[in-house]
């Protein structure tokens, strides 16, 4: 394999990861709007669609064995891979994430909200933007941009502490409403741990420009 056909499958995996990440973007958007409209059938597509992002996961790390199986790469070239298997992990993750929140969906299907939900799809438009954020800066190599996005996870922290309070004071004052406020609760972390696995990728992109390794998950 010449270095410039080395070249384009390194770009190939970029154009994968993107793909990968826009179906990631996607499933959090759904299992969002399955959640808020108490939607059955959007759940349930979110838990099939799940085989795509495994299936894809599989298909970018098996390019990434035969691109070191068929040449030797550089000391770059070897660090731009193992970055890609990386950040192939985070985003399944995020996707499961995504199935797990579409799973409450169901549990919660046939009851009323105890509340209007306001604050879960605002965290989940953080999300949403840090994801794209940070394979946007993965992509074009961009490190004050994967700095920029990590400083965005302060938001889903500070929303994730005050829903947290929140739903805690309905509980305390009717004990019927335990299932309901754990299971949104669960939903917070969830969305919580997405957007760390975004912060994840920002530290990939840092470590593939610099050779850094920084830990920003605080």
């Amino acid at each position: 394999m010449t270095r410039g056909s080395f070249d384009i499958h390194l770009q190939g995996l970029h154009q994968e990861i993107l793909r990968m990440g826009s179906i990631v973007e996607k499933q959090i958007y759904q299992c969002i709007e399955a959640l808020v409209h108490q939607d059955e059938t959007l759940a349930n597509k979110i838990i099939k669609d799940d085989d795509l992002v495994d299936n894809l996961q599989k298909e970018i790390e098996d390019k990434c064995i035969k691109l070191i199986a068929t040449q030797q790469p550089l000391a770059l070239d070897l660090r731009s891979i193992f970055t890609t298997t990386k950040i192939v992990t985070d985003l399944e993750r995020m996707a499961d994430h995504a199935v797990d929140i579409a799973k409450i969906t169901l549990r919660l299907k046939n009851e009323k909200y105890i509340k209007q939900l306001i604050d879960i799809p605002k965290m989940a438009d953080i999300v949403k933007e840090m994801i794209k954020n940070s394979i946007d800066a993965y992509v074009s190599g961009n490190v004050q941009k994967a700095y920029d996005t990590c400083k965005m996870d302060d938001k889903i922290d500070a929303i994730y502490k005050q829903v947290f309070s929140e739903l805690l004071t309905i509980m305390a004052g009717d004990s019927t409403t335990i299932n309901q406020v754990t299971q949104f609760l669960f939903i917070c972390k969830f969305l919580e741990r997405v957007a760390d696995h975004a912060t994840n990728i920002c530290e990939w992109t840092i470590y593939l420009v610099t050779g850094e390794q920084k830990d920003l998950n605080e």
